[in-house]
């Protein structure tokens, strides 16, 4: 027996300004809001998803993050671009955690198709753009958000620039250039090259993707959300700490939280959201020790994980909040913590990006300073794969033996 098959849709209704709640069209091109400078969030008819989906009729969907088709905001199914991104692994770390003293789990973004987590945001950002008929894209880019937005706009058809900074990872910039995007290599950071983007974008006719710039990459970066609450039982963890850089996936994760209560999907309780940084660039660490509302330039921003030198966040009054009303906190580590973190992960069998391991670090102190109790439930969440960060970690100096070699040298 034939059975028709039900289409999904969209539920978005409008945006709003976070800051002064001005109400914006989900039809027309946006940015940010018009009035004060605020991000723009997409809002959605929350009844009538409850109304069409439960929990339940997930299971037999597509295993993507496209699996939440009716909270994301793509209208028609045509301009969806995708490349099976989502619904990544979450393992659990036993020969990490038991020593720890806490049930520890990972969520692996390391495992999208670009290599990182920039694939969902820049998935749901170039679809809506090729929905509302843009033609050219740029943003500012430490590596993995080029990377990813070069691949889905050749996929689209789009026509991409990326600037990034000139010590940008090796892999990123190869990534953009082979996906035929326009690159362009910035002598200063990534914040110099997002003011190149927004002082060109209207004479040469771009349209900005920056982080949080456009009202959509926190929708595609939101489904982290869904998918750890999803991938638990609909349950959440009681910690989780985020590699915080531009902030888009922290932001997206606490909105997605609120949208899962407002359907029913979960309850109030929320877990403690930390973000961690690099000593050499922590300006959400350094804000929220202040009690500051902003968050100030970090100077002289250096450290080996790039994803995360980001010496001034556009979303850093965002970041804060979600901080302060999940409960959380903030907190910086070193490199070289960073460094030997990647090689502790290898214990479980990943090869985690520095991003990554910096949650691994965070959480150590996090437990001496008695933040973390023993025997809480812990969420590592690593952004993306180690393979995009071979600059960094650096080539290991190996034994060489003849190829007749009857004997190993002593170790």
């Amino acid at each position: 027996m034939y059975i028709q098959p039900v289409e999904l849709h969209s539920f978005i209704t409008y945006l709003v300004c976070s800051r002064c709640g001005e109400r914006y069209e989900h039809t027309r091109v946006q940015s940010v809001c018009t009035k004060c400078g605020g991000t723009l969030f997409a809002r959605y008819d929350l009844e009538g998803v409850k109304a069409s989906v439960s929990r339940n009729s997930l299971k037999g969907r597509p295993p993507t993050m496209w699996r939440y088709r009716e909270v994301l905001p793509v209208l028609h199914d045509e301009h969806i671009v995708s490349l099976g991104e989502g619904y990544t692994p979450l393992y659990p770390l036993r020969r990490l955690g038991e020593p720890l003293g806490v049930s520890l789990l990972v969520k692996d973004d390391g495992a999208m198709p670009t290599g990182s987590f920039k694939a969902r945001g820049q998935s749901t950002a170039i679809s809506k753009a090729r929905e509302l008929g843009v033609k050219r894209v740029a943003l500012a880019s430490a590596g993995n958000a080029g990377g990813a937005m070069a691949t889905y706009a050749a996929r689209a058809g789009l026509e991409a620039y990326v600037f990034m900074p000139r010590d940008a990872p090796s892999v990123a910039k190869l990534e953009c250039h082979v996906m035929g995007a326009h690159v362009y290599l910035v002598d200063g950071l990534i914040n110099h090259a997002a003011a190149i983007v927004q002082r060109l974008r209207e004479r040469y006719g771009w349209f900005d993707l920056s982080t949080l710039k456009e009202p959509y990459r926190v929708e595609g970066k939101k489904t982290m959300g869904y998918e750890v609450a999803e991938q638990l039982g609909w349950r959440l963890p009681d910690v989780i700490v985020y590699p915080t850089g531009g902030g888009t996936g922290l932001v997206g994760m606490w909105k997605a939280f609120g949208e899962l209560e407002e359907l029913g999907w979960i309850g109030s309780g929320r877990p403690r959201i930390v973000a961690v940084q690099a000593e050499g660039c922590a300006p959400v660490v350094e804000a929220f020790r202040k009690g500051a509302e902003g968050v100030e330039e970090f100077p002289d921003a250096h450290t080996v994980a790039s994803g995360i030198r980001v010496p001034k966040p556009y979303a850093g009054e965002q970041i804060l909040r979600v901080l302060r009303e999940s409960g959380g906190t903030a907190v910086s580590v070193s490199d070289s913590e960073i460094l030997e973190c990647v090689r502790e992960f290898a214990c479980e069998g990943l090869f985690v990006c520095p991003e990554g391991a910096a949650t691994l670090a965070g959480l150590k102190r996090l437990l001496d300073s008695g933040w973390v109790d023993r025997g809480e439930v812990v969420l590592l969440y690593n952004t993306g794969t180690g393979l995009k960060y071979l600059d960094a970690l650096g080539e290991p100096t190996l034994p060489t033996i003849p190829k007749n070699a009857d004997l190993l040298p002593a170790a």
